[in-house]
């Protein structure tokens, strides 16, 4: 179920406030699950959401904020915190998108804490961050959040999870003035601590509901032999240039699996918990913009990650349970697209009990050929938003001095440091060229 934007129990103003923002960041409608937030919201201050992977929860507990934000504040006001430095980045971005003309700020581990203190002493509105990156920037006095009126815990079974409990309450102890609160997981939560402050929170429960998030086909691989890096390589040679997420349950099976891959002519990115974070941030840039269709990953990327356009889910390994099979295959088949989840299973192994259709038998031909090399590639610009280089300044370089034309330029992203467009393949050896010895707003840069 969809409904328009404009939703007849929001004022005139808030409705003006959400269709802009909304408008601003291409979404067409509210899914049922977003409404019911924004309409609690306005009722109630403590929710607890618990809605499946890829159903748009980011979206849901961000407009809400929006809406209490006070432009006359001078302070931070809402604080978001994420179990990993993907969610955070990933909500950030969406807020960005929403063109508030708040100021956000991500904080999180893998780059220097001196980049983020001096960001914060000009508050944002909306602070978003990890649990260990944000109690420390608290205990350095870095930041001050006494002041924050919202307080948002998104994936926060995955918090407890991964051991950030006393960084958490540490954090939390440190609010005086929160008066709404938001809970949000893809799986149930039974008992909510104490620290977060949430009493008799109203629950919104979309985890069982039938919703046309997507449309997901799953399929079954039969390997001949234990080792199935051959069945992968066929199968990732059956489905072509679509994107497609591997998934292995050891960090040591993604680095094998990654190197025969890439032997075998078929480019990748792998990603998991023990690469430096930039590692891990290019490779899903490369991934997001078509450079590298597939990612070889542990169950990491299962969730909090915003990838647009996963068409394939495939499990190398078996889950470890039902709820790591669902959030793998949420990473696909998102909202109303469509997407398939292929199980690869050696003779010896069965079906788990929580696959309760029967997937479709997929065969295997016994020639194949390794996929087109993409049809992009990615050119990295040694100058980022530290040197106050924006999207618009590379996109009217790329056409200027590149002579790029329409259709041969993908997707941008700026980081820190360096920048990254993804170029056209057949283009891209003579826009290189064109461009080596030329300056961005007349700063030296390198190109590569």
């Amino acid at each position: 179920m969809c409904l328009p934007l404009f939703v007849n129990f929001v004022p005139m103003n808030e409705n003006d406030i959400i269709g802009r923002s909304l408008a601003k960041a291409g979404v067409e409608s509210l899914n049922e699950m977003q409404v019911t937030v924004l309409e609690e919201s306005k009722r109630s201050n403590d929710l607890i959401l618990l809605s499946p992977t890829g159903s748009g929860k980011t979206l849901a507990f961000l407009l809400p904020l929006l809406l209490r934000l006070d432009s006359e504040s001078k302070s931070v006001q809402a604080l978001i915190i994420a179990p990993s430095r993907e969610l955070a980045l990933q909500i950030e971005q969406v807020f960005r998108s929403l063109g508030s003309g708040y100021r956000v700020l991500c904080c999180y581990g893998g780059h220097p804490v001196r980049t983020e203190k001096k960001s914060l002493e000009q508050p944002p509105a909306v602070l978003i961050g990890t649990p260990g990156r944000l109690a420390d920037h608290i205990e350095r006095g870095n930041v001050d959040i006494s002041g924050v009126t919202m307080l948002v815990l998104d994936e926060f079974d995955k918090s407890l999870e991964l051991g950030f409990t006393e960084q958490m309450e540490y954090i939390i102890s440190r609010l005086f003035s929160v008066r709404y609160r938001m809970l949000t997981s893809a799986t149930d939560l039974l008992d909510i601590p104490e620290f977060t402050g949430v009493k008799k929170p109203v629950r919104i429960n979309y985890l069982h509901a039938k919703q046309s998030f997507g449309q997901l086909s799953d399929y079954v691989v039969y390997s001949p032999e234990k080792e199935k890096l051959n069945t992968l390589y066929k199968l990732l040679c059956s489905l072509g240039k679509g994107s497609s997420l591997v998934f292995c349950n050891f960090r040591e099976s993604v680095e094998r699996v990654s190197n025969f891959l890439t032997s075998m002519g078929i480019i990748n990115e792998v990603f998991h918990g023990g690469m430096e974070q930039v590692d891990r941030e290019h490779a899903l840039l490369r991934f997001r913009n078509g450079t590298s269709p597939v990612v070889v990953s542990t169950d990491l990327a299962a969730r909090g990650l915003d990838i647009p356009d996963i068409r394939n889910i495939i499990h190398y390994h078996l889950p470890v349970n039902e709820e790591a099979y669902i959030h793998r295959n949420g990473r696909t088949a998102r909202m109303h697209a469509e997407g398939a989840s292929f199980l690869i299973l050696h003779e010896e192994e069965t079906l788990p009990p929580y696959v309760i259709s029967a997937p479709v038998v997929f065969e295997l031909s016994d020639s194949c050929e390794a996929p087109e090399q993409p049809d992009w590639m990615t050119l990295t610009i040694s100058r980022g938003k530290r040197d106050k280089l924006s999207k618009k300044d590379i996109v009217g370089f790329l056409y200027q001095k590149g002579g790029l034309k329409p259709g041969e330029l993908g997707i941008v992203e700026v980081k820190d440091a360096k920048s990254f467009a993804a170029v056209k393949r057949s283009c891209f050896k003579n826009m290189l060229s064109r461009i080596r010895n030329e300056k961005i707003k007349n700063m030296t840069v390198k190109f590569q």
